[in-house]
Order: structure tokens, then sequence, then C-alpha cells
């Protein structure tokens, strides 16, 4: 039997090359339940919880194999259990989640973080580009990796100041403080498009101290807002920011983009268009899947109606290849619409999930 890192390696490889075609624009030598069911399956081996999980569910990874029977690994396990495939010695990246309303954080380990930086920066450009031009200011409103070294969302705004960004881009949040006015000084020297990107709950407060002052970007600019509000002093509807925003920025609304993604996860989703209700409708990568699922039983729902999110994704080749989350979704044609977390405590089948891998 080939050794687990031997087989790591060659499912990074895959998963990189599926990237590379679908990017592309071409047809991937193996199809998204062909390399799912490897990725499955090297997890089923490799990782004690999930295998437990598949156990108590009678499934295993022997013939005939069914990708869709596979069991979601519960966001709350990486706050309880190690779910990777590699020990803590063998483990090159650790994302944390941020920690606001729960005493315990998410831990994510990566024994590599190689395929989710190579896939990361290509699949973002195209939804947060300003510029044909190779190269633009990429402002973030955040804190940089040196203090904030845990955070997946760090990391990956990291990514984009290496791939894209001219000597001005930079992070404007030092120890806790925005660094509002060399911000300002930033935008108002600026000659072309930029990327100016943050958590939504930095750009509330960056609107808050600017008050009814703007900082008019240059034409073509984009700003992309990623995460919520969770555990925050208050939240702020998504068109109302998305509003606020370009005003702000005095760019089309438009021109203000939201991203999804989590600590768990290794692929992102970005916004398309917002539904009629006023929620932002998300694209998923074609090495990742949304499928909304019922509370309880976790088996699909029916394209229209609401479920929670189980994400797969083809990425998060050492850890959990399916997350089940509480965030509630609806599948639409061409993406999914987000409509918030599942209120109260976790939906059921999360915590029978949880109890199966940690039994």
């Amino acid at each position: 039997m080939i050794e687990p890192l031997a087989e790591s390696i060659e499912l990074h490889a895959r998963a990189q090359a599926f990237v590379t075609a679908t990017l592309q624009g071409r047809v991937p030598s193996e199809s998204f339940e062909s390399l799912g069911a490897a990725v499955a399956s090297f997890q089923y081996r490799n990782i004690d919880g999930y295998k437990k999980l598949c156990t108590a569910r009678g499934i295993s990874v022997e013939p005939p194999f069914s990708l869709s029977r596979m069991p979601a690994v519960p966001t709350d396990a990486f706050r309880w259990t190690r779910v990777s495939a590699f020990s803590e010695r063998d483990t090159n990246t650790t994302f944390r989640t941020s920690g606001t309303t729960v005493k315990e954080r998410g831990v994510h380990s990566l024994r590599t973080s190689a395929t989710y930086d190579f896939a990361c920066v290509p699949w973002a450009r195209a939804f947060v580009e300003p510029s044909k031009d190779e190269r633009f200011a990429v402002l973030v409103l955040g804190p940089s990796q040196a203090e904030l070294v845990d955070s997946s969302l760090t990391h990956m705004l990291t990514q984009f100041v290496r791939a894209w960004g001219t000597p001005e881009s930079g992070f404007f949040v030092r120890d806790g403080v925005t660094e509002i006015e060399k911000f300002a000084r930033v935008i108002q020297a600026l000659e072309r498009p930029a990327l100016v990107a943050g958590t939504s709950f930095a750009f509330v407060h960056l609107l808050d101290e600017l008050g009814d002052r703007s900082l008019p970007l240059p034409s073509g600019s984009i700003v992309m807002h990623t995460g919520g509000f969770k555990g925050r002093s208050r939240e702020v509807p998504i068109g109302e920011l998305t509003r606020s925003m370009a005003i702000a920025f005095d760019i089309p609304k438009s021109n203000v983009r939201s991203e999804y993604g989590m600590t768990e996860l290794s692929s992102q989703f970005y916004e398309i268009n917002t539904s009629k209700e006023g929620n932002a409708v998300y694209v998923a990568p074609a090495w990742a899947r949304v499928i909304a699922v019922d509370p309880m039983s976790l088996a699909p729902v029916s394209d229209g109606e609401i479920g929670i999110a189980r994400i797969e994704d083809l990425l998060n080749i050492d850890s959990a290849w399916a997350v089940q989350t509480a965030d509630r979704v609806r599948q639409l044609p061409h993406g999914f619409e987000l409509l918030g977390r599942m209120p109260g405590s976790a939906p059921r089948g999360c915590s029978l999930s949880l109890e199966e891998i940690l039994t």
C-alpha cells in the first residue's frame, strides 16, 4: 500500500492539475467524483475521526463507492479534535478560527499550503481584478501576517499582495488599530485602479470613523469584503453595507464584491449578484460544491429549498474533503444564495455527526 506522504503528494498534484485544466477552460483528465473518491478514501484510511464517522453510518470505501454517501465533517469537530491525516510535527501551516463567540478555537492543520495558494489567486482574479495590468495596489483593512499568523483570511490576502501588489500595497491595521489617515493618504495618491479588501466589520468600523468624509478610488477600483459579524457588537445588512461602501469610495455598487470562505476550507466563493430578497449569491469553483441539506437528516433538499450548507472541497486533501456547516443556503441555477447562520444551537444532524467522530 502506498505510504500516506506519497499518496498525499500525489493527490495534491492531481488537485492542482484539476485546477489548472478548469481555469484554462479544458476538461480535466479526471472527474470531480473520481478525484473526490480518491481524497475521501485517503482520509478514511488516515484520519481516525473520519473513519469513526463513516463506520457509524455503515459506510466504507470498498466498491461500489458512492461519493455522495460519504459523510461531511461538522465544522465544530475542528474545535474538539484534530482533523488531519498527519501528526502535529508534520504540520506546515495552521489556521485558527477567530474565537469571537466561543472559547475553543477551531484548528485547521495543513501539511502544506501549496495547493491552497496555487488556486486562491487565479480564482480570485476573475472576480476582484480591478485592472488588466499585471500589478495593481492591494490595500488591506486588516493586520499583516506577522501580527495574525494563524488567520486563513490574512494568509489569502497576503497571497494577493505578493501576486499583484505594487509598492503602495500593504496592511492598514496595526496592534488592533486601523491606520485611517495613512490609508487615506495612500488612496489619495493612487493613479490607477486598486483593490481594497478586508472583513465586513473592518469596513463598518472605517465607515463609522469616516463619517461624512469620502475616499474616492480611481475609476475601475474594486472593494472586496469578506466574513460576517459573528460575535461583533452590531450587524449591518449586506445591502446597506454595499451602498455605504460604494458612496464612501465613490464607485458603482457593482464594484463592491463579497467573498465567502471559512477557516476549515481551502477554497473560496465569490459574489456574482444579489437575489431579489437582497441576499448575496455566490459561485463555487469547479473543484468545490455547495449543497443545501436538511438540518436533521443531512440529506440534500430540492433545488430552491433552504437547507444548511454541505461544502465539498477537493483542495482539502489532508483534512476534511467535505465540511458540514450551519450556514443557511438556497441552491440556484448558477450559484447559491447565502441566508446567514441557522439560529440557536448546532443543527441536530451536525451534533450527531460530532458525537460519532468523538466517540
